[in-house]
């Protein structure tokens, strides 16, 4: 009758122990699953099938600045570009900092933002020295060959632009009219726009913020 006992008491373990592992492999499964649909979210998803290819690209001839992404044109600004004795350069850049209420300031002056600010709100810098693209305190210079070497933008226009941009984004400004330029603003006529800077005229240009942001 004791083995018997034992026989029986020792089958219902078995079975529970069965029974226990079957569920833990259950629950195993679920957490597994679980942790991956976690890991993948519509969101993450949504995020990862959205990333932008884009380009800013300048004409010097047209005063336009065109918003390129994933090949196709999403926007066009009017913009102020640099004069004969400062003019804007020419090449393939990129964006490497995005500064909002930029203080603009040169040797022994500095302005904070504000109405008087030449830089405006907005500061769109790329990797040539002292050279960006940003807002402006004399909207009436837009569409003219008015600055010292910089890309200016009405400070409506810029911040937009500036909601847009990342850093990293590449930049390209053209002295001439191409195949693209003609295909994007519309001007088919060949011209050619001369840009020759005084070398020491490019190493004074005052247009360029301290890389900090002004307090609120």
């Amino acid at each position: 009758m004791r083995r018997a006992a034992r026989k029986s008491e020792g089958q219902a373990n078995g079975k529970m122990r069965r029974i226990l592992a079957a569920t833990a492999m259950v629950l195993m499964a679920a957490a597994r699953a679980q942790a991956q649909g976690a890991a993948v979210t519509p969101e993450a998803r949504a995020a990862a099938e959205t990333v932008v290819v884009r380009k800013i690209l300048v004409s010097l001839p047209e005063c336009k600045l065109a918003v390129v992404e994933d090949g196709k044109v999403v926007k066009i600004y009017s913009v102020a570009v640099g004069k004969s004795s400062t003019p804007s350069p020419v090449g393939e850049f990129q964006v490497i900092n995005r500064v909002a209420a930029p203080s603009y300031y040169k040797p022994g002056l500095v302005i904070p933002k504000g109405p008087e600010n030449p830089l405006g709100t907005h500061w769109i810098g790329l990797d040539s020295k002292k050279i960006g693209i940003h807002g402006t305190n004399q909207p009436r210079s837009i569409g003219r060959r008015a600055s010292h070497g910089c890309i200016r933008m009405k400070n409506e226009d810029v911040a937009e632009l500036f909601s847009r941009v990342r850093v990293g984004d590449a930049v390209e400004i053209l002295a001439e009219h191409t195949a693209e330029t003609a295909e994007i603003f519309g001007v088919a006529a060949p011209a050619i726009l001369t840009a020759q800077a005084a070398p020491a005229a490019q190493t004074k240009l005052t247009e360029a913020p301290r890389e900090t942001v002004a307090a609120q």
